[in-house]
């Protein structure tokens, strides 16, 4: 297989089944933004020495996964997705926060990020998961968003990694 074909040179790319749009159409825009931050948690993951922090990253990582195929799916074809972010996922990043709000206390205000090494990694992915999902919201205003669960699982993620974060800051001795 090769890396490049040449098909995207002149400025489209492809969704998932085919269908040609151009690069700086605003679905390649959310998905690639939170390809950036996918890619900023495999940062936070390289970097952490702790399996339980390594083991949630990579949860939030494969989830933005399927998000990213939702939002490479043209509403033709989106019924040939065979993963979609559902309420339970949601849900199960909701437990993750509370299971972490009960071991550590959280700042009253607003965090200085760079506790650690990993928890600034964490802020950084957070803060391109915020942008995502206001790239998803523009999304949904222009009625191309096709599953709203989308942002709710963005929210929490990016909640989600906030507190992750804060977990790693107190694990590592550092005063919140």
């Amino acid at each position: 297989m090769k890396l490049f074909n040449k098909k995207g040179d002149g400025g489209h790319t492809s969704l998932l089944y085919g269908q040609r749009i151009p690069k700086s159409d605003p679905r390649p825009e959310t998905y690639g933004t939170l390809d950036e931050a996918n890619s900023t948690l495999g940062f936070a993951k390289a970097l952490s020495k702790d399996e339980e922090i390594k083991e949630i990253i990579e949860k939030i990582q494969k989830g933005l996964f399927v998000v990213g195929a939702e939002l490479a799916t043209d509403s033709q074809d989106y019924k040939k997705l065979k993963e979609r972010i559902e309420e339970e996922e949601i849900r199960k990043l909701q437990d993750l926060i509370e299971d972490l709000e009960g071991k550590v206390n959280l700042p009253r205000s607003f965090i200085i990020p760079g506790g650690s090494v990993v928890s600034a990694a964490l802020d950084m992915a957070r803060t391109i998961i915020r942008r995502g999902e206001r790239r998803a919201a523009g999304l949904k205003e222009d009625n191309i968003l096709l599953n709203d669960n989308i942002l709710a699982y963005l929210n929490r993620s990016a909640d989600l990694i906030f507190i992750l974060a804060r977990y790693e800051e107190a694990k590592a001795g550092k005063k919140i």
